[in-house]
């Protein structure tokens, strides 16, 4: 079950060692770990994803693989994340049933409408400002885009692209029940400290 709105992502990256990272976010409220690793072998992801989903079985927390699909149910995960090149959503759906959470990137209207058609569970929906953590196909959608297609789906958007600790809420209020973050927490020099900021940022916006 995705996290009560507003909630807190953190995703990790290759600043900073996933699994310190996540004690740190989850210490800081982040209510769910992504974990995030392009160049990692599978042994060490499934490493990780092992490590990572114990801590947040002890906070509560929500915890998702990115990309691989193999990886989240071998470790236990509650989900898994799948971007536009990755297996599509309706067949990972086939794989796992009902019991595993399915997010899906979506970067327009078309991607977030087809997300929620094939079976996700949330849309991570972005990038909604100009970011240097990944490599970007399109634009920044915008807020206007993003409060469309708020109000298209029937499924939770989590926000990312750009967000910190100033911004977060403001996308809260325009209709995303998350956001999720990598840079903002994971190359600051102090993650925790960071995580409370955001936390605080979307639990105290009005």
């Amino acid at each position: 079950m995705i996290p009560a709105s507003p909630f807190l992502c953190v995703i990790t990256d290759e600043a900073l060692c996933p699994v310190t990272l996540a004690q740190e976010a989850l210490k800081g409220g982040a209510a769910m770990i992504q974990l995030r690793h392009k160049s990692a072998s599978g042994s060490q992801l499934f490493s990780w994803a092992v490590a990572i989903g114990k801590y947040c079985r002890q906070s509560e927390a929500i915890f998702i693989v990115n990309d691989r699909l193999d990886i989240a149910m071998a470790s236990g995960a509650d989900g898994v994340h799948l971007g536009q090149e990755d297996m599509p959503a309706k067949t990972a759906r086939k794989i796992v049933g009902k019991k595993y959470l399915i997010g899906v990137s979506a970067a327009s209207i078309h991607e977030a409408l087809e997300a929620e058609k094939d079976g996700a569970d949330y849309v991570g929906f972005g990038h909604i400002y100009p970011t240097s953590s990944k490599e970007k196909r399109n634009s920044p959608v915008g807020i206007d885009t993003l409060q469309q297609v708020f109000a298209m789906l029937t499924i939770p958007i989590l926000a990312i692209g750009g967000i910190n600790s100033q911004n977060a809420g403001f996308i809260i209020s325009s209709g995303a029940s998350g956001v999720a973050v990598i840079s903002a927490v994971s190359r600051t020099d102090d993650p925790l400290y960071a995580t409370r900021k955001l936390v605080d940022a979307i639990t105290t916006y009005t």
